[in-house]
This record gives structure tokens, C-alpha cells and sequence, in this order.
């Protein structure tokens, strides 16, 4: 029975993965095969991603990859994303993750190509992100060997002293964007706002402005949302 039920709740997982995958597409943020989304079941270990190189309009539930916390293929006749041991590396570091995209959408890229941060200009950054989304440092060339492990562990790294809730997003140099939340689909909500926050902050920029938003219209716009006395939207019944 509790066999039959975990089989039950990865099936479920692979189609919320697969619909997270499409939705990438259908909010522009990926052309051919560029990006991924993955989910994990924290009580068995196991993560859903999205097979390797396979055209989104050609995925099926079927094709969905299922893997271990090593990496190892549990389930799938599919190779899974070549970004898989990125992946892995944080959800091993942060229980909270409950879903991951990888994206290289075309504004959030071309912070990450030059290296730079999204600063924090206005309140639609502010309403999701406290803080900059960060920038990690380049790879050496002796992280080669595991490149996609170590991406993993240069996003770690840049996250040590941030919060990866108040902060769900981050440019990996010279690559591309990594965003996560507690499933597949806010990671896929994260990803999306980070592209139109990095839009607007390279309009910003373009009109010859610099400055942050203050720190206390930041932090207003961030807690009426995920503070602990937030009162955006409705109230639960």
C-alpha cells in the first residue's frame, strides 16, 4: 500500500513538472530546448526533471525522468537534463526548495553574461525579491570536470549568507538564470518575474538611472506580501 502510494505521488509530480516545463514556453521564456524545470519529493528523495535535449512539444508525462539525490536514474528511459547535478546541489542545501527552473531568458542572460546583479530599482522587484538578485562568480577552469555540479556549488556559495525564500532567484555568470520555490510551478512564477524585473531594470539603466529603491519602501513592499503580518490579496475564510 505505502509502495502503491509513492508511485501514485511521483506520477502526480511528473505531470506538474511537465505542465511547469510547458509553461515555460508558454510565458516566453525558453526557445527550442534552452531551459528545465525539476520538482522533488522530499519524503522519498526523489526528483522529476525533464529529459535532456527532447523539444517541449514533443514531451510527454512518460518522458519525464525521475532520479535519486545522487543522481542516479530510479525511473524513465530518458537521460535526464544535462543540468540535473545543478539541481541536486540545491535541494541537498536547501530543505525549502521544493521546485527548480533554469532558464537563459534573454534580459536575466544578458545580466549574467556581463556579470552584473538586477538591482533593485522599483516595487515590482521589491514585491518578490528582498534584496538584488545576486550574480555568482565565474567557474574556474579546475571546476570543468563537474561543471554542472559545481554551478550548483557557485550558487551555494553566493547564497551563504542570503535566503534563498526572500531571494528565489539567481544569474550564474556567463550563463543564465537559476530560480526556485516551494514547487514546480512558483519556481516557474519566479522565474518569470525575474525576466520582467531584469526588463525593467535594463530600461531603467538605459534612462540614466542608478539609485535603489529606499530600503524602507523595499521593505513595505516586500512584508504587505511575505512578512509576517502581510495583508495583500484576499483573506483565507
Amino acid at each position: 500500500m505505502e509502495i502503491k502510494r509513492g508511485i501514485n505521488m511521483l506520477e502526480e509530480l511528473k505531470k506538474k513538472v511537465l505542465k511547469a516545463n510547458l509553461d515555460l514556453v508558454k510565458n516566453g521564456l525558453v526557445l527550442f530546448t534552452w531551459g528545465n524545470v525539476s520538482a522533488i519529493d522530499r519524503e522519498s528523495g526523489y526528483v522529476v526533471i525533464k529529459p535532456s535535449g527532447v523539444k517541449y512539444e514533443d514531451m510527454t508525462v512518460e518522458d519525464m525522468v525521475v532520479v535519486d539525490l545522487n543522481g542516479k536514474t530510479v525511473d524513465g528511459k530518458l537521460a535526464p537534463s544535462s543540468d540535473t547535478p545543478t539541481h541536486l546541489e540545491l535541494y541537498k542545501e536547501h530543505k525549502e526548495i521544493g521546485g527548480i527552473v533554469h532558464t537563459h531568458s534573454t534580459f536575466a542572460t544578458a545580466f549574467a553574461q556581463t556579470g552584473r546583479c538586477i538591482k533593485a530599482y522599483g516595487t515590482t522587484h521589491a514585491d518578490y525579491f528582498y534584496g538584488d538578485i545576486p550574480c555568482t562568480r565565474s567557474l574556474a577552469e579546475n571546476e570543468m570536470g563537474e561543471y554542472e555540479k559545481n554551478t550548483g556549488v557557485v550558487i551555494n556559495e553566493t547564497f551563504k549568507d542570503r535566503n534563498v525564500v526572500a531571494i528565489p532567484s539567481c544569474l550564474v555568470k556567463n550563463h543564465g538564470v537559476f530560480a526556485w520555490g516551494r514547487d514546480a510551478d512558483e519556481a516557474v512564477y519566479h522565474a518569470t518575474v525575474t525576466e520582467e524585473v531584469a526588463k525593467m531594470a535594463y530600461i531603467t539603466e538605459m534612462l540614466g538611472c542608478s539609485d535603489r529603491l529606499p530600503r524602507f519602501i523595499a521593505d513595505k513592499h516586500y512584508n504587505r506580501k511575505h512578512g509576517k503580518n502581510a495583508y495583500y490579496g484576499q483573506r483565507k475564510q
